[in-house]
């Protein structure tokens, strides 16, 4: 039910950026004329499982935030969802977005997590 649910308001707050099967902008790694990134994939093609629970879930809340969630000076058009989305829907987004991973990219984005944890 958290996939489904997560399903639904992924692909009406996230899609139009990252695309509605995860695969995020054209060319996410090369940037655009205003100096910002294309949107990336959620897939297993992009870097979000690099990241620990606690910082997808503070980068989807309050966006990109320099030296925080992203390196010092780094622009973003992620907008944050804080008074948007709750935290029980943020979760649905990203139990969504990981039911999309293969088991060996899932076992590596928890073991980002555990060892962030320590």
């Amino acid at each position: 039910m958290l996939v489904v649910t997560g399903k639904a308001i992924y692909a009406n707050n996230c899609a139009a950026c990252h695309g509605e099967a995860l695969q995020g902008q054209p060319n996410w790694r090369q940037r655009l004329p205003n100096g910002r990134l294309p949107a990336p994939p959620h897939d297993k093609t992009g870097h979000t499982w690099h990241h620990p629970d606690a910082m997808l879930f503070d980068m989807v809340k309050n966006g990109l935030v320099p030296g925080k969630t992203a390196p010092p000076g780094y622009e973003s058009d992620m907008p944050a969802y804080a008074g948007i989305l709750t935290d029980e829907e943020i979760v649905a987004v990203l139990a969504y977005i990981k039911s999309d991973w293969p088991p060996k990219v899932l076992q590596a984005q928890k073991e980002v997590t555990l060892q962030r944890r320590q």
